[in-house]
């Protein structure tokens, strides 16, 4: 009987995922799930002559790291949708393949952007803490009023599977849809949206926005002083993407001036550590990124995970490549 290819696993995962895992490969485990520095996890990759490693959005691998693994290793399965954690160039350099899991997480990262949208119309962080604090409030007609998202243009930047998934919930509350993105989409996937060419148009015509952009160089701090100027006053900002789009300095100072009436937020630059000036406004919504957090999500994400592993082992080419 053939040897197991072994696996270098950063993370704890769902118990289910793991058995499958042990069941077709010889797994070096992280019983602790605490986050393992790049060191850690090449030294492991090394002691064990590794054949694949399968990190998480935790888990940094820069090129320095990806230089450092043995010659046996040929592939690094991320159990995310983003891959902005490990050097993709070097990992190619050394014609290491890396593999995602893009499909897995639409439906509970749609829903998490949409939960954020109702929660920054309608104020639910500042009444929550108020009611948390023993203040019920007295009624009136005109004070503190939140706003409906009926009617109103939700720019979605990024209209991939998640971008489209949010459009789709949007519809269902009366919102119009446009977006921005490198490529207009083909008709049949477009439906009712209005496609803008340039950020700078989209931020003008909507009321709402929401990022679904990857992080690259070209869109790191996309959201800055000088584009969140283009919103109109009193717009929304929900973020489910990555952190490293928005300039906190600009996004803090628009939300305390009141130009942005809100933002909900899901991600944050330099995770799991991100600026506690957040935490004392009251016109937004904070999560620690939870984006795929549900049961169903965390297992289909492991099974295309799997899949992503056994390919390569196989010799065929991976469902989700990065």
């Amino acid at each position: 009987m053939p040897a197991k290819p072994r696996i270098v696993v950063a993370r704890r995962l769902p118990p289910s995922v793991e058995a499958e895992l042990h069941r077709r490969f010889d797994c070096l485990g992280n019983p602790e799930d605490g986050v393992l520095p790049p060191e850690e996890l090449v030294a492991r990759a090394q002691t064990h002559r590794a054949d694949g490693m399968l990190v998480t959005l935790t888990d940094r691998l820069p090129a320095t790291a990806i230089a450092a693994l043995p010659d046996s290793v040929r592939v690094i399965a991320t159990y995310s949708v983003g891959f902005n954690h490990i050097d993709i160039e070097a990992a190619k350099a050394r014609g290491i393949v890396v593999a995602y899991c893009p499909e897995a997480t639409t439906t509970a990262t749609a829903d998490v952007a949409m939960m954020l949208l109702l929660a920054a119309c309608r104020r639910l962080s500042a009444f929550e803490r108020d009611l948390r604090q023993g203040q019920w409030g007295a009624w009136t007609a005109w004070k503190d009023l939140g706003t409906d998202p009926t009617g109103k243009t939700l720019g979605i930047v990024g209209m991939g599977r998640i971008g489209q998934a949010v459009a789709a919930r949007a519809r269902a509350f009366g919102m119009k849809i446009a977006y921005h993105q490198r490529r207009r989409l083909p008709p049949e996937q477009e439906g009712d949206a209005i496609f803008h060419p340039t950020l700078e148009s989209l931020f003008r015509s909507s009321q709402v926005v929401s990022l679904h952009a990857p992080a690259t160089p070209e869109t790191t701090r996309m959201v800055n002083r000088d584009s969140l100027a283009w919103l109109p006053r009193g717009a929304i900002l929900v973020n489910t993407a990555r952190g490293d789009l928005v300039d906190d300095d600009a996004l803090i100072a628009a939300l305390q001036d009141g130009h942005l009436a809100a933002a909900g937020l899901d991600v944050f630059a330099g995770e799991p550590h991100f600026d506690k000036r957040y935490l004392g406004l009251a016109n937004v919504t904070l999560l620690p990124h939870i984006g795929t957090s549900t049961a169903e999500t965390r297992d289909r994400m492991g099974a295309d995970t799997i899949a992503n592993l056994s390919a390569v082992f196989d010799g065929t080419e991976p469902p989700w490549r990065v």
